[in-house]
């Protein structure tokens, strides 16, 4: 083994690594319960998808955009990073004592999870195909040159001195400027406004929940790339901030809408694993604790935005990844103590306003690079071969349409290409939006 290598870390990194790939499939049972019983595969696909376009790219050439050798501050490039085919069996990652290939895994599983958090957006209108292109130009033209950017030596967002621990900016305010820019150029579903719209399957909402709360400490603690003091604070940041924004967001919803829902509880989380994961290392329980609370009251009065401004964000992508990774990264300003990751102090703890500037400036930057490639993007794709599915596909369910199958057998045959659903279950009866979709003013 190399000097300076550690077992140690590289046996705990490896597990962070699976606990974060295990955050997609984390994320496809949480959208999938989210829709209409006619869109669950198709939604469960968005996702799954991702691990196999991203996965391949990555290794090709994402890790060499994101984290090779600078070039003008705005992209990477190694010609050892392109297949990972010039890296060192035992070569160290600067200034770590893990193996290149094992960050390499790591940052790969980040890169994965990104886009798949964007097709909660595009739920239940997209074609499959066009949505597999959709991914791999979106990772290549704006994750991987944003993770440069914000995480790279030499990327312009790092160099300024940005803090974001573990991708509030590159992860969710990037996935939901996304999300924005490519819903406008999709429309609105069939019935937006009108219909109702609930979640067919709660328990499956709080499953993915469960399993994106878990893998979000590999994903925070993980992104210090050892284990330490800043790890184990990391950690319990992040798990006070989720809780503290599960409150916020069912006192919210009490004082709104007069109950405390299983959904609610469960998008609480998710934006308080959101707002945390930028500032997890830069402030103290107390700090993260604020942080979850804002997050899950914000994010909450957040999701009805759409009705306002009537775009249709199916299932809250905006409202809780773009809203809750602004609110963690600009937050970090104001409240890093300075004795975490880094000496770097917030506003509120004596360190003037300039990291507050500099948090802004990350955030807006990633935000509108973000909103207006993706709106590029999706409009070359219409263009090109149409996002969205007819008419008729949308109505009778994407899942019979795109995949030939149903997520339930009714008839009891066991054939999932043959099933049909018994009366009052039929294409668009069982329609399913949230259930803060039907107590939000339209």
């Amino acid at each position: 083994m190399p000097e300076g290598f550690s077992g140690a870390d590289t046996a705990f990194m490896l597990v962070c690594a699976a606990l974060v790939m295990l955050m997609t499939p984390g994320l496809a049972f949480f959208y999938g319960g989210m829709v209409r019983v006619k869109s669950v595969l198709n939604m469960l696909m968005m996702s799954f998808v991702s691990l196999g376009i991203v996965s391949v790219l990555w290794v090709l050439y994402g890790f060499g955009i994101a984290f090779g050798e600078d070039r003008g501050g705005v992209v990477g490039f190694s010609g050892k990073y392109l297949g990972l085919s010039g890296i060192g069996l035992n070569e160290l990652w600067d200034g770590y004592g893990i193996p290149v290939t094992v960050f390499a895994a790591f940052q790969l599983m980040f890169a994965v999870l990104t886009p798949a958090l964007i097709s909660g957006a595009l739920a239940d209108r997209v074609k499959f195909s066009a949505w597999t292109l959709f991914v791999a130009l979106w990772v290549t033209v704006v994750y991987f040159p944003v993770a440069h950017w914000v995480w790279g030596a030499g990327g312009w967002l790092f160099e300024m001195g940005v803090i974001d621990f573990a991708g509030g900016t590159a992860v969710h305010i990037n996935a939901g400027a996304a999300a924005l820019g490519a819903v406008l150029v999709l429309g609105r579903r069939i019935g937006f406004k009108k219909d109702p719209m609930r979640p067919h399957n709660l328990p499956l909402v709080m499953l993915g929940a469960g399993l994106l709360w878990f893998g979000w400490f590999g994903f925070n603690a993980g992104s210090w790339l050892g284990a330490d003091g800043v790890t184990a604070m990391a950690f319990v940041n992040t798990h006070v901030a989720t809780a503290a924004a599960l409150l916020g967001w069912l006192a919210y919803e009490r004082i709104r809408h007069g109950s405390f829902t299983t959904l609610g509880a469960a998008s609480g989380a998710v934006s308080g694993l959101v707002a945390i994961t930028p500032a997890c290392g830069a402030v103290s329980p107390l700090g993260a604790i604020a942080i979850g609370v804002v997050a899950g009251v914000a994010c909450a009065a957040a999701v009805g935005l759409k009705y306002k401004f009537g775009y249709d964000d199916s299932l809250d992508v905006i409202g809780v990844h773009l809203v809750g990774g602004l609110i963690g990264s600009v937050l970090v300003g104001l409240l890093a103590t300075g004795g975490v990751q880094s000496d770097v102090k917030g506003l509120l703890y004596g360190g003037g306003a300039g990291q507050l500037g500099k948090q802004v400036v990350g955030a807006l930057a990633v935000l509108a690079y973000s909103f207006a490639a993706s709106w590029i993007l999706a409009k070359a794709v219409d263009l090109v071969m149409g996002f969205r599915v007819s008419e008729e596909d949308e109505v009778t369910g994407v899942d019979r349409t795109a995949h030939a199958e149903t997520a339930y057998d009714y008839s009891g045959t066991g054939g999932g290409r043959t099933a049909t659903a018994p009366a009052g279950h039929t294409a668009g009866t069982i329609s399913g939006a949230t259930a803060r979709d039907t107590k939000v003013d339209a």
